[in-house]
């Protein structure tokens, strides 16, 4: 399939009969309880993923093979390791590159590594082991925000996941011991972001994002017998769930604490619209750091986190399944960009979060996910022959006016990890 179809991937999903999808609902309603890797099987039936009987192929791996060949493209253009691709505009073939260290640098050698799963061509495994390399000495560093887990877990992380190189083991225990050196005890989180004690007078803050580098927290602590460390990583999933949300299960970007008695101050926004706006990519964070937190917990407290701010995100999103930015922002205003790094990432969480959830309940967010991902996968979100991304029209940083309307790589990464766990799915396998 050449990279410029218009048709998208998962466009004959849209020619699955209503009255068969109707039919196989009830089925699965009546016939399948207790039965999860049937349910998840038919699901993925009944969303239109079995196209191989109308001989269209098997349209999850011909997905993976469009990111093969996309990322092939960027792949070549990369004029050294150390240039990391971050961001690239549509009409454009010139990616602006990151280097190792900013929180953003993972992501790529995190794609290459799933690639190797997803195809198992070794050349895939080569180039993810060399950017790797360049991110090892990162985990060796002091933290100097909470972006540690974002930078080692993609790249280091999957990389130990699929070698067994105890080098890379190592490195990420060292990178959990640099990020604890934020945490407060007394209030009970990590610091997200230093540097904004006096610039924005906010003397313990933590922002959603945060949630999501509780995993090398958790991973470590369960890998290397560092009970430490899970308490911690648990201790500040308490404290977001408690603070972190308001009644409705929208979430705060930013929380405020005072860091000698640790009470709660104030809820705030640094790339949403205004305080009391839901920043879209950050409810995402949310359903996926609570889905994660519970995966290594199986305390219900976070999983029902997960399931309410999933819950949120879907009763607000689109028709086209892809979010505004910010939710209330694409609500009030006009012309507003979306964000297709918020679908990647809530579709990827969905896949997961949906494995933990009774029969009667997970069919419902798995076919949200495969929505998601059937939207992300065709026009005008493809991105087919306009640059060599996989997805269009991502949101960096709103306010600042940076990366709007752009292919970023932490969107990229999700979507290849949601395809990566819709194949686990399929084929009966856990979804981490």
């Amino acid at each position: 399939m050449g990279v410029a179809s218009r048709a998208g991937i998962f466009h004959d999903m849209r020619l699955a009969k209503v009255s068969l999808q109707s039919s196989l609902l009830r089925h699965l309603n009546k016939s399948y309880v207790n039965m999860k890797h049937n349910t998840q099987w038919l699901v993925l039936i009944i969303c239109g993923l079995s196209l191989s009987v109308q001989g269209c192929g098997d349209p999850v791996q011909k997905a993976m093979d469009y990111c093969a060949s996309q990322a092939s493209l960027t792949l070549e253009s990369v004029p050294s390791v150390d240039k990391i691709p971050n961001s690239v505009f549509k009409d454009s073939r010139q990616w602006n590159y990151t280097s190792p260290g900013n929180w953003t640098s993972g992501f790529w050698p995190g794609q290459l590594w799933y690639l190797f799963e997803g195809t198992g061509d070794a050349k895939w495994k080569e180039a993810a082991s060399a950017v790797t390399e360049q991110i090892i000495p990162v985990a060796y560093r002091k933290a100097r925000n909470h972006d540690m887990g974002f930078i080692t877990m993609p790249s280091i992380g999957n990389a130990y996941r699929l070698t067994g190189d105890e080098r890379y083991k190592e490195a990420l225990v060292s990178a959990a011991d640099s990020l604890i050196c934020l945490y407060n005890p007394i209030v009970g989180t990590t610091m997200s972001w230093p540097n904004m004690v006096s610039r924005m007078n906010w003397p313990h803050n933590t922002i959603i994002d945060n949630m999501m580098n509780l995993e090398l927290l958790f991973w470590v602590a369960e890998n290397a017998d560092r009970p430490d460390l899970y308490a911690i990583a648990h201790r500040h999933a308490e404290v977001t769930m408690k603070h972190q949300f308001r009644e409705d299960y929208s979430t705060y970007h930013v929380m405020v604490f005072d860091p000698s008695d640790g009470h709660f101050i104030s809820g705030h926004t640094h790339q949403g619209w205004k305080d009391e706006s839901t920043w879209a990519r950050g409810q995402a964070w949310a359903i996926y750091g609570f889905t994660m937190a519970y995966r290594f917990t199986k305390d219900e407290r976070f999983l029902d986190t997960a399931v309410r701010a999933a819950d949120f995100f879907l009763n607000n999103l689109p028709e086209d399944m892809v979010p505004f930015w910010d939710f209330d922002a694409g609500k009030e205003l006009q012309d507003q960009p979306k964000d297709c790094s918020a679908s990647a990432i809530a579709a990827s969480a969905l896949l997961e979060m949906q494995s933990y959830l009774p029969d009667d309940q997970s069919g419902y967010y798995m076919e949200k996910a495969l929505k998601m991902v059937e939207a992300m996968s065709a026009p005008p979100y493809r991105a087919g022959d306009q640059c060599s991304a996989f997805l269009l029209h991502c949101t960096g940083h709103m306010p600042r006016g940076g990366e709007v309307d752009a292919s970023i790589s932490y969107a990229e990464y999700y979507y290849i990890e949601a395809l990566i766990r819709l194949k686990r799915v399929r084929s009966g396998k856990e979804i981490v």
